[in-house]
């Protein structure tokens, strides 16, 4: 079964064609960083005008790509919710129109679910039940897949997100949008010990998350050193701040996963591509014997190809859309 999937639930306008949910026969994906690294984050009315301007020519390259056309394809699939929410439209609307003018069924993809699908592309071998830490700009949680459409939520952050924590202490130290691939880049050749961070702690919540404090405390510590007129060590600052970011995560994922009696976990999302994270999970993994996945750098961003994975198993779950199809800034994976 081959799916054309179109995303565009932030600043990326992607599109992908996706054979059976685990072979990508093309991948398209037009990027706005350069633009929006001017104004040193997303700016959702820029992203959404120019997804209106690129979707066209980003899927008729997908195709093109594939050496298909639209008549090859067995259904269209699009990232429906969550994200911003005019940047949601444009690729729901497009689809929408895709799928009237060619008839073929039009599948909802809900953006979280897809990133755990990246695994399927890159781990032919993975198939839930799992426990996976879907840790984003705008999200982080512990979800519990039990199969291909069916997720709890067992954890998640109470404030900011991994991913923007990362990205605003970035920003303070004064380093480019996006700030966490950079703070990544940098903290490894600083010392993860220079710095006595907090690692905050939901009580009541083992499997929670809290990011907000820590992410105040680097930028007070920034700012009172700079009100003195002193500088702090960059690489020292930001290894010490990604170590505590971490050690939150791996902490709360690895006691859900004792507690559940999950074996097999993954990492998916953006913040999967931390290379400290990365090497955090595998060695815990290793010592208790566990299977551990995430997926290869060039598929942790927003893509189409996911999104096709995805929905590939929607349409085997029978969740098919109609024309009254909307998009949702907010929606929960369950």
């Amino acid at each position: 079964m081959k799916i054309l999937s179109i995303e565009s639930s932030c600043d990326e306008t992607a599109a992908a064609v996706v054979e059976d949910g685990r072979k990508v026969l093309s991948s398209v994906v037009a990027s706005q960083v350069e633009e929006h690294k001017l104004y040193g984050g997303v700016v959702p009315e820029i992203a959404s005008r120019r997804h209106c301007e690129a979707i066209n020519g980003v899927v008729k390259e997908t195709l093109l790509q594939a050496g298909l056309t639209l008549s090859d394809m067995d259904a269209l699939a699009v990232t429906y919710a969550p994200g911003l929410i005019g940047a949601l439209l444009v690729g729901v609307n497009f689809a929408k129109g895709l799928s009237m003018a060619s008839s073929l069924p039009l599948i909802p993809v809900h953006h979280l679910r897809s990133h755990i699908a990246a695994n399927y592309i890159a781990h032919s071998e993975l198939e839930p039940p799992f426990l996976c830490l879907v840790v984003s700009g705008g999200h982080s949680h512990i979800v519990e897949v039990r199969d291909y459409t069916d997720m709890k939520v067992i954890g998640k952050t109470r404030d900011d997100a991994a991913g923007e924590a990362f990205d605003k202490a970035a920003r303070t130290m004064g380093m480019p949008y996006p700030g966490g691939i950079h703070l990544d880049k940098i903290a490894e050749e600083g010392n993860p010990l220079a710095f006595k961070l907090p690692h905050p702690r939901v009580e009541g919540a083992p499997y929670d998350f809290s990011f907000s404090g820590l992410k105040t405390a680097v930028i007070n510590l920034i700012h009172n050193a700079g009100q003195k007129g002193n500088t702090l060590p960059v690489a020292d600052l930001s290894a010490s701040f990604r170590k505590a970011v971490v050690d939150s995560l791996t902490d709360n994922f690895i006691r859900a996963a004792e507690d559940t009696g999950h074996h097999k976990l993954v990492l998916a999302g953006g913040v999967s591509a931390n290379s400290l994270l990365r090497a955090r999970m595998t060695e815990e993994c290793n010592k208790r014997g566990w299977s551990c996945y995430y997926p290869p750098l060039h598929l942790c961003g927003d893509n189409g190809a996911m999104v096709g994975a995805q929905a590939y198993y929607e349409y085997l779950a029978g969740h098919i859309a109609d024309s009254t199809l909307n998009a949702k800034a907010t929606m929960s994976i369950e």
